[in-house]
């Protein structure tokens, strides 16, 4: 069985046991949460939100806080000697995922 996930503005397909790295989310490591805005839950049936699937949700543990690899951005115009290098760290929680309500 698995599903597909909205958080951080960004979709996700998970099954039960995965490992997924998404936006920061509030809560502790070791704390359970319910993703409840679940765009399609699949396996021998198929189901489809329209956008959301009512009453659907995803159990996931917290298992890490922190910040992703840092990505480097290079701005440059040409023939005027402007360059100009900036980096950014995402912060993000990896979530286990443990259970799938339909």
């Amino acid at each position: 069985m698995y599903a597909v996930i909205k958080t951080g503005g960004k979709q996700y397909k998970v099954s039960e046991g995965d490992l997924v790295k998404v936006e920061k989310l509030e809560g502790a490591v070791g704390d359970t949460i319910e993703l409840g805005e679940v765009l399609m839950v699949g396996g021998e049936e198929v189901a489809i939100g329209t956008p959301l699937l009512p009453g659907a949700k995803v159990k996931a543990q917290i298992v890490e806080q922190g910040k992703d690899k840092k990505v480097l951005v290079f701005r440059s115009k040409r023939r005027k000697g402007f360059r100009k290098t900036y980096g950014h760290r995402q912060t993000i929680t990896r979530l286990k995922i443990t259970g799938i309500e339909a």
